[in-house]
């Protein structure tokens, strides 16, 4: 009878439908989802709650604050190693349902969390507008991601900044620690990137190499500020700078490119009509 059972419990496990078996690509994105989970929980336990109790340890609210963010920066790594191992390997059919669900907790809950929280801890900001800003980086998410999964580009493309980028740029915009409007006023930007049809090119290759270099770099950079090590607030907040540099530079080429892309298909079909 023994024998009979397992024989029975390994016929169900070759039975089981292909869509409710995990793949290794699935438990890397369900790794991006408890990294954004995570982020969440120590953003309401180390800066939120001592806020509201009137605690004066500033080094826990920094330390949970590096936590929070490098666990982000955790969860586009598993973003960008699932997509690959999935390419290289198999992923499952719900694979691209669940990237979708991790990425709007990662990259969409998280950050928009970690913006509602700054207008509640911070000295200059509103906390009614910092929700309200929260409340559009969690529906710009939203939309991309719903648009990613009905819209086909070009390989190689994606239309609006990638949530993961998005996501790191609202929150490099919180490190800076400028002043309410600017800070508002880029987050809404950002926001609007996320849902724009600007190209970004997606990560293989050197491309994703460079990505790797600059999260890893990212999280050396929030631990030296996370342990108040010498220059690390300079170091972050060159290192946050760079960040919003960048998100705002790719969108500009991007522009040029396709003007000059434009200009260059006028002109072959004027040569065209020429005799």
């Amino acid at each position: 009878m023994p024998e009979a059972d397992e024989e029975n419990d390994a016929d169900g496990t070759e039975d089981m439908p292909l869509s409710m078996r995990l793949s290794i690509a699935d438990t890397l994105t369900l790794g991006n989802a408890t990294c954004g989970f995570m982020a969440v929980y120590f953003t309401t336990t180390g800066i939120l709650i001592p806020h509201l109790t009137g605690s004066d340890e500033t080094g826990m609210a920094r330390h949970s604050a590096a936590t929070a963010v490098i666990l982000m920066l955790m969860a586009a790594i598993f973003d960008l190693f699932d997509g690959l191992v999935a390419r290289k390997l198999r992923s499952s059919p719900m694979g691209a349902e669940l990237d979708n669900l991790s990425d709007l907790i990662s990259f969409g809950l998280a950050p928009a969390y970690f913006v509602l929280v700054y207008g509640m801890v911070a000295d200059d900001a509103h906390q009614r507008v910092s929700a309200l800003a929260a409340i559009v980086v969690l529906l710009a998410v939203v939309l991309r991601l719903a648009r990613f999964s009905c819209v086909t580009l070009k390989d190689g493309m994606f239309q609006g900044m990638p949530s993961p980028f998005g996501a790191l740029t609202v929150v490099s915009i919180v490190l800076l620690e400028l002043p309410f409007v600017p800070t508002l006023l880029a987050i809404v930007g950002v926001a609007w990137l996320m849902v724009s049809r600007v190209e970004y090119p997606k990560p293989r290759g050197i491309l994703a190499v460079a990505m790797l270099s600059w999260i890893v770099g990212a999280m050396g950079l929030l631990a030296a500020w996370a342990f108040d090590a010498p220059g690390g607030q300079l170091l972050l907040q060159t290192g946050c700078a760079l960040q919003v540099v960048l998100g705002a530079v790719i969108p500009l080429f991007a522009t040029a490119r396709r003007v000059n892309t434009f200009r260059d298909n006028r002109r072959e079909a004027r040569a065209a009509q020429l005799p």
